[in-house]
C-alpha cells in the first residue's frame, strides 16, 4: 500500500476510485493521508511490530490506514467485516491489536467490540463525526499531523487470519524486515512477472479487502502507479459494465465470481464490452474445469491463475496456454519447490495424490499463539512446509489441486475428494453453487452428501435431486456419487470465494456420538 515514486513522477493520476460513490484519491492525496495518519499513530507511541486490527467494508479510509501502517512499521490485521461481534472480538484479542479502526456502516457490530476487547487502548470510527466513546473521530483525530513523511518510516505489513472454514481462525504472521517502506518487494517482481501488471493498468478488485489476495494486488498495484477501481462489494453485471466504463486493463477475481457472471443472461452479458481487458487473474479457490474454460471460450487466452497460502510459502501460477495444455491445473511452482508426500512422508510419483508441501520458500511463518500447528505445518528438517492441501504432480510438473485435507470423505475405506463433485455439480444448469462432505453412516463411516442451491430459489425439489444424480451417475464412479441431496436458499460462503463448509457439516454431525 506504499505509493512510492509515483508520488513525485505523476501525483494527480487517480491511485483508487470507489465504484459506487466515486469518491476518488490522487496519488499525492493518498500519499499525505497515510502520512498523517502515520504519524499520529506515532504519537500514540505504536511502534514498529506493534498490532493494530481493521474492522470495515471495502473503502477509501482503509486502504489509507493500511497504507500509514506500512510506513509506520505496524502489523495490521484486516477483519472480516462480516463476522458476528463474538467472531470478530476473537480476532482482536487474539492479535493483540493496541488500537481499532470501524466505520459507521459496521456500527452495529463495531459499537459491541469495547466491552468484548477491553484491552485495546484506542477505538477510532470512519464516518461519524460524533461516535459513542470509547470511540473517536477518525478525521477529527488524523486532521492536523503533517501531510510530509516522518523521519524514522519502516515497513509495516498485513497480518492476515484465515477464514475459519474448518475451525478458529489463525493469524498467519510472517517475518518482517526492519527495511524502509520504499524497499523492492519480491511481490512486485510476482505481479509483473506472473501477472503481467503494469504500470499503467487499470485495475478493477471486486473482491473485499480483508481478504490476502485482493488486498495483495492493490499493494502491487500502488507500488506499481496503477489506478484501481475497487467495488464496495460484487454483483456480476456491475462488475461487466466496470469493465466497458473504465476500459479496464487487468482484474483478480475468484471462481465464484466467474459462476456467477456465467449464470446471467445472455442479453445482459453481451451489453458490455471487455476488448480493453489484458490480463484476469484467479486464485483463493479451485475453479471448476468447465467454468474456466467457458471464460476462455469468451474472454480468450488472457486468463491467468495461481496458487498459494496466506502463509506464502510457495506459489504456483500459469498461463492460459499451460492451462489450456494441462486442463484443470494451476500451474508450475513459481516460488519454491512442490513436493507430494504421502501420510508417512514418503515421495509420491506423478499423479498420485498425496500432502502439498513447498521446499525453499519461505518457511520463516507461524500460525500466532498457536506453537503446534506451527510446528504441524513444517517437516522435521524445517526445509519444507505445508498448508493442509491434497493434489498432484503430473509427469510435465504441472500441479493439480485434490482437496483440503479437513475435507476428505473416507467411506468404505475409499478417499473421495469432495472438490471433484462440487466441480461437476456447479456446472448443471439448475446449479448456482454446491458443497460436499462426509456425513455419518453405519456401514461405510461416512457417506457422500451435497447440498445445493439451485439457479431458481423455488427450484429445490425432489425431481432435480433425482436429475442431479443422474448428472453425477453419468460423469463419475458410482461411489463418488452422493447419496442424498438437499436444497439451501444460500451457501454459506464468503465473498472472497471461501465456503463455511463446517456450517454445514455439523448440522449432521452434531448429534452423533464422540
Amino acid at each position: 500500500m506504499y505509493p512510492g515514486r509515483h508520488v513525485h513522477t505523476h501525483p494527480d493520476r487517480p491511485a483508487i476510485i470507489m465504484a459506487a460513490t466515486r469518491e476518488t484519491l490522487t496519488y499525492r492525496q493518498l500519499d499525505e493521508r497515510a502520512n498523517q495518519v502515520a504519524a499520529y499513530f506515532r504519537d500514540l507511541g505504536l511502534r514498529r511490530t506493534d498490532p493494530i486490527a481493521l474492522f470495515m467494508e471495502n473503502h477509501l479510509e482503509l486502504i489509507v490506514t493500511m497504507a500509514a501502517a506500512e510506513r509506520a512499521g505496524l502489523y495490521y490485521t484486516p477483519v472480516n467485516s462480516f463476522l458476528s461481534a463474538e467472531e470478530a472480538a476473537y480476532i482482536v484479542r487474539d492479535c493483540g491489536a493496541k488500537l481499532v479502526v470501524t466505520s459507521a456502516e459496521k456500527a452495529d457490530v463495531g459499537l459491541l467490540l469495547p466491552e468484548l476487547c477491553p484491552d485495546v487502548q484506542r477505538w477510532l470510527m470512519v464516518d461519524d463525526p460524533h461516535p459513542p466513546a470509547p470511540f473517536r473521530d477518525f478525521a477529527t483525530v488524523t486532521a492536523h499531523y503533517p501531510v510530509t513523511p516522518g523521519a524514522d518510516e519502516r515497513l509495516g505489513t498485513p497480518m492476515f487470519y484465515s477464514s475459519g472454514t474448518t475451525g478458529r481462525p489463525k493469524a498467519v504472521k510472517r517475518q518482517l524486515p526492519d527495511v524502509s517502506p520504499d524497499t523492492q518487494l519480491g511481490i512486485e517482481e510476482m505481479g509483473k512477472n506472473l501477472f503481467h501488471m503494469r504500470e499503467d493498468m487499470v485495475f478493477l478488485s471486486p473482491a473485499p479487502l480483508y481478504h490476502s489476495g485482493p488486498q495483495s494486488s492493490i499493494s502491487i498495484g500502488l507500488r506499481l502507479g496503477a489506478t484501481h477501481i475497487v467495488m464496495e462489494r460484487f454483483d456480476a453485471e456491475t462488475f461487466l459494465a466496470l469493465l466497458e466504463e473504465f476500459r479496464v486493463t487487468h482484474t483478480m477475481v475468484v471462481p465464484t465470481m466467474f459462476s456467477r457472471i456465467l449464470k446471467l443472461p445472455q442479453e445482459i452479458r453481451a451489453k458490455f464490452g471487455h476488448s480493453s481487458l489484458e490480463a484476469v487473474v484467479h486464485g483463493a479457490a479451485p475453479c471448476p474445469r468447465q467454468v474456466k474454460q467457458e471464460m476462455l471460450d469468451w474472454w480468450g487466452p488472457i486468463i491467468y491463475e495461481y496458487y498459494g497460502g496466506t502463509e506464502a510459502n510457495g506459489t504456483c501460477g500459469c498461463t492460459p496456454q499451460e492451462w489450456l495444455a494441462h486442463p484443470g491445473t494451476v500451474g508450475k511452482a513459481f516460488f519454491g519447490e512442490v513436493v507430494i508426500l504421502d501420510e508417512e512422508g514418503n515421495p509420491l510419483p506423478p499423479n498420485e495424490p498425496g500432502t502439498i508441501w513447498f521446499r525453499g520458500g519461505n518457511s520463516s511463518f507461524e500460525y500466532l499463539n498457536d506453537p503446534g500447528k506451527t510446528a504441524e505445518a513444517r517437516d522435521p528438517s524445517g526445509t519444507m512446509s505445508k498448508i493442509g492441501d491434497i493434489g498432484y504432480l503430473d509427469e510435465d510438473g504441472f500441479l493439480f489441486l485434490t482437496d483440503r485435507q479437513a475435507f476428505v470423505i473416507i467411506s468404505g475405506g475409499v478417499n473421495i475428494y469432495p472438490q471433484e463433485i462440487e466441480n461437476l455439480l456447479v456446472t448443471h444448469p439448475e446449479v448456482l453453487d454446491a458443497a460436499v462432505f462426509g456425513i455419518p453412516d453405519e456401514d461405510f463411516g461416512e457417506a457422500v452428501k451435497a447440498v445445493v442451491q439451485p439457479l431458481d430459489p423455488a427450484g429445490g425439489t425432489p425431481e432435480l435431486a433425482q436429475r442431479l444424480r443422474e448428472f453425477c451417475r453419468a460423469h463419475l464412479a458410482r461411489f463418488k456419487c452422493p447419496r442424498s441431496i438437499d436444497f439451501i436458499d444460500e451457501m454459506p460462503r464468503l465473498p472472497t470465494g471461501k465456503l463455511y463448509k463446517r456450517q454445514l457439516q455439523e448440522r449432521y454431525w452434531k448429534n452423533q456420538p464422540a
